[in-house]
């Protein structure tokens, strides 16, 4: 995340996992990135008071930016233009993808905004698994969405829940993106590229925003501790586990994010929920496991070893839910 590894990253490192090799403790990794993710959300919310929303995309992005530069040194020759074009698609997907999730927490709760968000991501992973069992798990998760409108879209603020919406539909493209510059950059080049170009986007809006707000010490330091929260560490634990766990169950485990991100807005910025919404962000949950389970490939259509990888569909790219969300936030 990370930025987290692009879905074609995540099947060459997934394709080394040796079935029974610390899968427990890469369960804990797992788990550890998105935690870490969550919580690095909720210090952006921290932020928002202090340098805008704006200010907070901006420092998110240009420290991460700036951290994936100086891991991974990228190498800027030897690529074609349509790696180029892949890369400012990329990028220009991780800008919108931010700004618009970071709108979105500003103004609802943060469980109920992933809850939302993750939507975009289970949509596509419904669409590319072409089975009727994907298309029920689908309706359960929107049985969810209404069960939190139930518990009162009014008091989430109906341009935050949309925004939510939005910012799940960029997570889907950036998804497709992901894919496409795994599959042209070795290992995470690419995702550092991108990051820039987000981190470029985003500059003069958060410059304008925030001002010298920006260089605050304490701005400053919050800052580097969500890119360190939502990029560096998720990043490093999802690259350990990928190389110990199946990318199914590396989804699997992805999809427990709404939860995570209602503990972290429960714990940190003391956002209560009401009972219906908690069954709500549980109903999207368990479409969003279904959904996955649903994407793998049939048992016939796998390999001897029942623990073995999932492989990667057409250009390299996994069910859209197993593509590390980390670079989100």
């Amino acid at each position: 995340m990370t930025e987290p590894l692009s879905s074609a990253a995540a099947s060459s490192t997934g394709a080394s996992a040796r079935p029974g090799s610390g899968r427990a403790a890469a369960v804990g990794l797992v788990l550890g990135g998105a935690l870490s993710v969550q919580f690095g959300s909720a210090v952006a919310a921290l932020l928002f008071p202090r340098a805008g929303v704006a200010g907070t995309v901006t420092l998110r992005l240009a420290i991460g930016a700036l951290l994936m530069l100086a891991a991974c040194r990228p190498r800027l020759r030897g690529h074609d233009r349509a790696a180029w074009v892949s890369v400012l698609a990329f990028g220009l997907a991780l800008a919108g993808m931010n700004s618009i999730f970071y709108q979105a927490i500003e103004r609802i709760p943060l469980g109920p905004a992933v809850t939302l968000e993750v939507l975009g991501p289970l949509t596509l992973s419904v669409l590319t698994a072409r089975r009727l069992a994907a298309w029920c798990w689908a309706g359960l998760a929107l049985a969810g969405v209404a069960l939190l409108g139930q518990g009162g879209f009014d008091r989430l603020d109906p341009l935050g829940a949309g925004l939510a919406l939005v910012a799940g539909a960029m997570w889907a493209a950036y998804i497709v993106c992901s894919a496409r510059v795994g599959g042209r950059f070795p290992n995470a080049d690419g995702l550092a590229l991108a990051l820039t170009v987000a981190a470029l986007v985003t500059l003069p809006v958060g410059l304008v925003d925030a001002g010298g707000r920006l260089w605050h010490p304490a701005v400053l330091g919050l800052g580097a501790g969500l890119a360190l929260l939502a990029s560096v560490l998720p990043y490093t634990l999802e690259l350990l586990a990928l190389r110990r766990l199946p990318t199914a169950t590396f989804a699997v485990l992805m999809s427990l994010g709404p939860a995570i991100a209602a503990l972290a807005g429960w714990l940190v910025l003391d956002q209560a929920l009401h009972a219906v919404e908690v069954l709500a962000i549980g109903l999207v949950v368990t479409a969003s496991i279904g959904a996955v389970r649903a994407a793998a490939p049939r048992p016939a259509d796998r390999v001897a070893d029942p623990d073995a990888p999932v492989a990667p569909g057409p250009d390299g790219q996994l069910s859209a839910a197993a593509a590390p969300p980390a670079a989100r936030r």
